[in-house]
């Protein structure tokens, strides 16, 4: 008795298939204007307007000055110009939109017009690109030209050694800023310390970040472990903002001060923050963006981290709402402010529907296309899970490899990477022994030297974590006390990139628009402009950035296909052997079947795709020939490697005019003489697949054949697995290795098969 799969009545099984898939897990929701769910028209969205008497803004966006909120205030003193508002006001939005998409406007031409446009009338204008148009102009509008990237690193654990080690490995992959944050708010200053020194491991200028409460942020920021920060909360709603016990002008202090102490500070921002504090006003989450961005620009902030952020999730469930966050991130950059364009918060289960998201920043670039990309483990992450964490880190190096779009980052080796990190663990370690922070013991530095993650670690109590970061805020240490413990361990190379660091913040160079620092030197919006008018023009990797982008793992070359067939050449001598018995005639015995192989096999190439020994694979297909009643006769091509091809030569010289074309990879055909050369009677072309119990029910089909039945075809079927991702790179290369050892004056060569052991199954 067999088991029947049971049929549910009234319901196409499909659904249990897709009940089954990742998406089920995301929940969505109704567009609601009124209670706050719509991306781009909300129910109280005022309509666009200004009205200037005198110099004075009376009228913005339908209010009158009278009735200004703190938001409107701000906006109407520090964003607006009135020199320019009179004229951007009056031009038709769809006018600005197609300026935003045209090539031959420049840049600065939509940035000095958005210096006089309302927040009602830039979200009125972005509002009517589609979302490859929103990609487009984002890639014209952002602020600098070369791509950059952000890496959260941080572990559930709070351990400083693994922070330390896991900052240096994010500066060997290309991130140009890091960010950390605790899961015990008390362990800020442990956290700050670990990161900096690793951080500083392997190269100089990557920027870091503490994110922790405001104020402690600066004081941090201030003894100098940090060098920039992004936690500047701005709202669209003045609810949001009083519930924050913040106003407009405190966050522009607040500003104000981390730029006086040479600290590169942006805002954060983003769809859907207002709706989760409860205070959306029936206002779109694209309007009420444009009011925080307006805010940002008038404050004088650097840059902002926008694009959904905590909120993006949210704004994911909604129609049109991811296309909202690629609108908002364009506003920021009409606005010319750096943008680090969200990505971090993970919207979504679905792997296809991260991956969607992310692929207009990667081929429009972005200042930072990740405002944090868990460079650590999903369950290390204490942002909660980025869109890419440590465990997509490669497929990410693929998608810029695929695309030859620059997404900041580059692959880097293990043996490089275990260095790095025990590296920066050996000069934390020291520091924290130096300055009588704790004690660490080999076992603990190697256990996190090879962890992917905090839950492989044996490491330091969270007693002593937070004892750490009280001695270091209490004792007032900084990173002056770090760079002379780190120079009295003999670690000179992490102290000379840390005094880079703290000379930058001197001058201030890292303060310009959209500033990173690569190999040595800021770049930013002033010295690496956007120059974006066209094919041909704006940033292109070169051809050294070109070659890193491609250099990921497993990429395979002729040389390592004949390398790895020939660690497997001499098992294969010891089972079998290929007797040259002269040119191949044609053959008298109807019951016979030739098999013909291609030219490289049992030669170049000794085992299938499925692994299958080739020794084994003609045995098997010599038994299930025999075991129908048929002779086999081999039967070596020259003149062709194609499978088709073999089969049809091989039925021409078969006694029975049946023939069966075999190719070293494994695929094979059954072919008659009077048959078109692709007009095969059965194929196994899934090689990878196929299995030995194919090949013999493949040999018997042959010899029923061969005495005039019509036997039932073998089919190969899978699981739906990618098969060409995953062979057929290896595939070419054979073919191409056999195709050269072709010949058009090659004659078909006799081949007597000597097995020296049995097949093995």
């Amino acid at each position: 008795m067999t088991d029947t799969p049971s049929f549910q009545a009234n319901r196409w099984r499909r659904f249990d298939d897709w009940d089954a898939r990742a998406l089920r897990l995301d929940k969505f929701a109704v567009e609601d204007p009124e209670n706050g769910f719509s991306a781009f028209e909300g129910a109280a969205d005022p309509e666009p307007s200004l009205d200037i008497v005198d110099g004075r803004i009376e009228v913005m966006d339908g209010i009158p000055a009278t009735d200004f909120d703190m938001i409107d205030s701000f906006v109407a003193a520090y964003h607006l110009d009135p020199e320019i508002a009179a004229e951007a006001m009056a031009m038709p939005s769809q006018t600005l939109a197609r300026m935003l998409v045209d090539m031959n406007v420049p840049r600065e031409e939509l940035t000095r017009l958005a210096r006089g446009l309302t927040p009602a009338k830039l979200a009125e204008v972005v509002a009517q690109l589609n979302a490859m148009e929103l990609a487009f102009a984002y890639s014209k509008m952002r602020a600098r030209s070369t791509p950059g990237n952000q890496a959260h690193v941080t572990n559930a654990k709070d351990d400083p050694l693994q922070l330390a080690a896991d900052a240096a490995v994010a500066v060997a992959l290309g991130f140009d800023e890091i960010e950390t944050t605790m899961r015990v708010a008390q362990n800020s200053w442990a956290n700050a310390l670990a990161c900096c020194i690793g951080s500083a491991v392997g190269q100089a200028g990557t920027l870091f970040q503490c994110s922790s409460e405001e104020a402690e942020e600066l004081q941090i920021g201030m003894a100098g472990f940090t060098s920039y920060a992004e936690t500047v909360s701005v709202y669209g709603t003045e609810s949001a903002f009083v519930d924050g016990d913040d106003t407009p002008w405190s966050k522009a202090w607040l500003a104000a001060a981390y730029a006086s102490r040479g600290i590169k500070m942006r805002c954060t921002s983003g769809a859907a923050a207002e709706l989760l504090m409860g205070f959306h006003e029936a206002k779109s989450l694209l309007y009420l963006e444009a009011r925080c961005l307006c805010l940002q620009r008038g404050m004088g902030a650097q840059g902002t981290q926008n694009g959904g952020i905590d909120g993006a999730p949210l704004a994911g469930s909604m129609p049109g709402g991811v296309r909202e966050l690629l609108a908002e991130n364009l506003l920021a950059v009409w606005l010319d402010l750096e943008c680090a364009s969200g990505n971090d918060a993970r919207h979504s289960e679905s792997d296809m529907r991260v991956g969607a998201k992310i692929l207009p920043y990667l081929i429009a670039g972005s200042d930072l296309i990740c405002s944090g990309f868990g460079s650590i483990l999903k369950y290390d992450n204490s942002f909660n899970p980025s869109s890419f964490n440590g465990e997509e880190l490669e497929e990410f190096l693929v998608l810029q490899r695929d695309f030859e779009a620059d997404g900041g980052l580059r692959t880097i080796d293990g043996s490089s990477a275990l260095a790095l990190r025990r590296q920066a663990i050996d000069a934390l370690s020291f520091v924290l022994k130096d300055l009588e922070l704790a004690e660490v013991d080999e076992t603990m530095k190697q256990s996190v030297a090879v962890a992917s993650g905090s839950k492989e670690t044996q490491t330091l109590d969270s007693r002593v974590i937070t004892e750490i970061s009280r001695r270091v805020a209490e004792r007032g240490i900084t990173i002056l006390d770090v760079m002379r413990a780190l120079h009295r361990g003999g670690f000179r190379q992490e102290v000379e990139n840390l005094l880079f660091l703290l000379k930058l913040r001197l001058s201030g160079d890292y303060l310009q628009t959209s500033a990173v620092v690569r190999e040595g030197r800021v770049l930013s919006a002033v010295n690496d402009p956007n120059r974006y008018q066209g094919p041909g023009t704006g940033y292109r990797p070169s051809a050294a950035r070109r070659k890193e982008l491609a250099d990921i793992r497993d990429v395979l070359n002729r040389e390592d296909v004949l390398r790895f067939e020939a660690t497997l050449e001499s098992a294969e001598q010891a089972r079998i052997e290929y007797r040259h018995m002269g040119q191949a005639s044609p053959g008298t015995d109807r019951s016979e079947v030739v098999v013909g192989i291609s030219p490289g096999l049992g030669t170049k190439f000794f085992q299938t795709l499925a692994g299958h020994p080739l020794s084994t694979l003609l045995q098997t297909l010599k038994r299930g020939i025999e075991d129908a009643g048929g002779v086999m006769r081999v039967v070596r091509f020259a003149h062709t490697a194609d499978t088709s091809f073999l089969g049809l030569s091989a039925a021409r010289l078969s006694g029975s005019g049946i023939g069966i074309g075999l190719q070293s990879k494994g695929t094979a055909v059954i072919h008659h003489r009077d048959r078109l050369p692709h007009n095969n009677l059965e194929i196994f072309s899934n090689a990878p697949i196929t299995m030995l119990a194919h090949y013999h029910a493949l040999g018997a089909n042959a010899a029923a054949y061969a005495h005039g039945d019509s036997p039932a075809p073998i089919f190969v079927t899978g699981d739906g697995e990618a098969l060409g991702a995953r062979f057929h790179a290896r595939v070419a290369l054979i073919y191409a290795i056999e195709t050269a050892m072709t010949y058009d004056e090659a004659v078909p060569e006799e081949i007597a098969l000597h097995f020296k052991e049995p097949a093995h199954d």
